[in-house]
């Protein structure tokens, strides 16, 4: 079993469904059944929701193809504890900043590219060293 990805997968999860919480919570609250009835602070919180999804499953499966193929436990935490974070740094920036400019949108942006490409470049070179 991927025990490492199992654990980062599992975490993701966890922050996936608060953040979806958050959306259904406004829309029941305000009686929107679909989209965001035109209110600025929900659709941060769709925003919010949306990107972990947008980001979530490619970083997950690069780290479980990187586990699959041998990368170190060390690495694969370093890789999936940056990348949660990433996503938290991202959900409270893109809420704290209102949608606008914030650290925390920045950094949790700027984090999950690097996990993402990082993973990427380490799977291309375990798949060359492999051929």
């Amino acid at each position: 079993m991927a025990y490492v990805t199992a654990l980062y997968t599992s975490l993701c999860a966890i922050l996936i469904i608060y953040l979806a919480l958050r959306v259904v919570h406004f829309r029941r609250t305000k009686r929107v059944g679909i989209g965001t009835g035109d209110d600025r602070s929900n659709e941060i919180r769709v925003r919010v929701h949306a990107n972990a999804i947008e980001y979530t499953p490619i970083a997950l499966l690069l780290l479980l193809v990187a586990e699959l193929g041998g990368l170190s436990h060390l690495w694969l935490h370093i890789f999936g504890i940056s990348f949660f974070l990433s996503r938290v740094f991202h959900a409270y920036g893109l809420t704290a900043g209102k949608g606008g400019t914030h650290m925390g949108r920045f950094w949790g942006t700027l984090i999950s590219w690097v996990v993402i490409l990082a993973l990427a470049v380490v799977n291309i070179v375990m798949v060359v060293k492999a051929l």
